[in-house]
């Protein structure tokens, strides 16, 4: 009796332990930390490979749609983006039986995608082989490893096929941009002087919005060099703030410049600074959202792919305005006919001024944000820490967004009616995905 009972005490040890290491892999593979870092690495690399802003939405958004429909399956709630999205058609689904880590597919979808978009493969591939071991030393079982490295290879291509028809490619090849000489429209700027960034964004599918021109923002401010016009005095208006900048102001300024690339004169020496874009800036900050709420694999996935999918959109209605209504920059204008010794705070993006990009993307942002994550969500953005900025606290998205907006003011590289027109576009692009966008039945 007593050599009996050993037995099935052992026998419940040897169950408890295959019980615990069999949920132990399913609990570690499910961790949205693997999410978040391989967005995090992506980002990395668009900074190191000088995106443009609107390049790097784009990128944002394909490797987001990607990640949220190999995790979607987890979760019967959450819905496909296919049918939403523009020509977007029905995705892959899992196998029924067959069983699936959705976090390792999520994950090797993402940076299946990212390594197709960004010129540094070579770092996504070695960063891709790390998190792919860190699976397989979770306990993986080997049959649902190669399960769901299939099924993250079949969203991956469904959604390489689906980006390669969204005209960026022949973006490539359009019309150069060409500079006019009169003086009411953009001019290249120093230090740089670099050519005019994505003049044909407005060609770009669209994710959601109906076209590029679906909500145009109310016309600039008519040009003028009157002194007793309104565009002087706007352009005076941020000449006079340049000369009378405080400390906090500059702060903030620097805090939401998210210049990708800041080219930097010290003497005969010339040399760049690479830093985050401004919706690298927000993807970060839906990071750190994400990781305060505690949010799981599909929750996370779900807050980056409907940021993300606000960010391209919001680009490409900004610059579809910007190279219509091709307004010059202040720093252009104020050389001209204000002071010719005059520098702006922040140096001045490469395309036209109207509206202010950081204005229409923060503000949709935000109102995304807000909708995932409630109004007076507080976080400390720790975003530019890196970059050698400290850390800013904010109690609110919007709040954040309004400082990002009022930011370029203060940089010295927009006039007033570029920020608040923006703002209202930014609001009218969050309001409509925030309408349209449906991710959970």
């Amino acid at each position: 009796m007593k050599k009996s009972f050993s037995i099935i005490i052992v026998g419940l040890i040897a169950g408890s332990c295959s019980t615990s290491e069999t949920t132990g892999w399913r609990q570690k593979s499910a961790n949205p930390d693997y999410i978040h870092r391989s967005i995090k690495q992506i980002t990395d690399v668009i900074v190191l490979d000088i995106y443009s802003p609107p390049v790097a939405s784009r990128t944002y958004a394909y490797i987001t749609i990607a990640g949220y429909e190999a995790a979607a399956p987890a979760d019967s709630t959450y819905l496909s983006l296919a049918g939403q999205l523009k020509d977007l058609g029905p995705l892959p689904k899992p196998v029924p039986g067959k069983e699936y880590s959705y976090g390792l597919a999520s994950v090797h979808s993402i940076l299946t995608v990212g390594k197709s978009m960004v010129s540094s493969e070579r770092i996504i591939e070695e960063f891709h082989k790390k998190i792919m071991n860190e699976f397989r030393a979770s306990g993986m079982p080997e049959e649902v490893f190669e399960n769901s490295v299939y099924f993250g290879d079949k969203i991956a291509a469904h959604i390489l096929a689906w980006a390669a028809k969204d005209n960026y490619k022949q973006t490539r090849s359009f019309t150069k941009f060409s500079v006019r000489d009169d003086d009411n429209t953009w001019k290249p700027t120093p230090p740089s002087y670099m050519k005019a960034v994505e003049p044909h964004w407005n060609k770009i599918r669209p994710f959601l919005l109906d076209s590029a021109q679906q909500f145009k923002p109310d016309p600039p401010t008519l040009f003028s060099s009157a002194k007793n016009s309104r565009f002087y005095k706007e352009a005076l208006d941020v000449y006079d703030q340049g000369l009378s900048l405080k400390t906090e102001q500059m702060e903030i300024a620097n805090f939401w410049d998210c210049n990708p690339f800041k080219m930097n004169i010290n003497g005969h020496v010339m040399f760049a600074t690479k830093k985050i874009s401004p919706g690298g800036h927000w993807i970060n900050i839906t990071r750190l959202a994400c990781k305060k709420a505690g949010a799981d694999l599909i929750r996370s996935a779900e807050a980056y792919v409907s940021l993300s999918i606000t960010l391209a959109d919001s680009f490409i209605s900004c610059w579809d305005e910007k190279y219509r209504s091709n307004v010059v920059r202040p720093e252009t204008f104020i050389n001209q006919y204000i002071d010719d010794g005059w520098v702006p705070l922040l140096q001045t993006p490469p395309f036209p001024e109207y509206t202010s990009g950081h204005s229409v993307v923060s503000t949709s942002s935000a109102l995304i944000l807000t909708r995932l994550f409630g109004e007076n969500f507080s976080f400390a953005d720790s975003t530019q820490v890196e970059f050698g900025l400290p850390v800013r606290k904010f109690s609110s998205f919007k709040l954040a967004a309004r400082e990002a907006a009022i930011s370029r003011f203060y940089g010295g590289i927009h006039y007033m009616p570029s920020i608040l027109n923006g703002a209202r576009e930014g609001n009218n692009i969050g309001e409509f995905i925030s309408r349209k966008l449906r991710t959970r039945k």
